[in-house]
């Protein structure tokens, strides 16, 4: 009996380890992408919408991001989407979950409650698997890290019963001015403006 309980004890602990240096993980991933001054990188998206590539600017919760077919800003609250084919701007207030679905390094405000943890890792990254605890939510991830940098290097993500993808490359601090979160009408004088909030 003592040798059971011992045992059960002993992957309890190992478990609960294991269990926060995901965490840990992910809290240094977030400290890197959370950079004061911003950061940048490029990204590669697969799933649902085809595949779609472009670059990323982040600032804490803003984000700037570039891609052939549609421009987007979001100051942490308003977000503008700029659709080159049709010179419209749509103006929404989106929710956690749309963020999710379009910023890749939303995860850095996500998986700090109403997750559960796991963690694999090669040689040379880390990947963390994140299950949402209810509905509602987004319902996994899978976030790989460099183990060197802690920079994410890929953001899996199950929405509905579809799977996004986001390759993550060439990530850098860098300043980056408040003004690049925000849609200047005047950059675009032919694009319709419409509010959608």
């Amino acid at each position: 009996m003592k040798k059971i309980v011992f045992v059960m004890s002993l992957l309890l602990t190992t478990a609960l380890a294991f269990g926060q240096s995901a965490k840990s993980v992910l809290d240094k991933t977030a400290s890197v992408v959370s950079n004061k001054s911003g950061v940048q990188a490029n990204f590669t998206m697969s799933g649902g919408m085809g595949n779609v590539s472009g670059t990323i600017a982040v600032k804490g919760r803003k984000f700037h991001a570039t891609t052939p077919v549609a421009t987007m800003w979001f100051d942490g609250k308003t977000m503008w989407t700029y659709m080159k084919k049709n010179e419209e701007v749509n103006v929404t207030t989106p929710n956690e979950t749309q963020l999710q679905k379009i910023n890749p390094y939303n995860f850095i405000n996500l998986y700090k409650q109403g997750y559960d943890m796991t963690m694999s890792q090669s040689d040379k990254s880390y990947t963390v698997h994140l299950t949402a605890q209810k509905t509602g939510k987004i319902a996994e991830l899978f976030i790989t890290v460099d183990k060197k940098s802690y920079h994410p290097t890929q953001v899996k993500m199950l929405q509905g019963n579809k799977w996004t993808v986001f390759d993550i490359s060439n990530l850098k601090a860098q300043a980056i001015s408040d003004a690049t979160f925000t849609f200047n009408a005047k950059d675009f004088p032919s694009a319709e403006v419409i509010d959608l909030r």
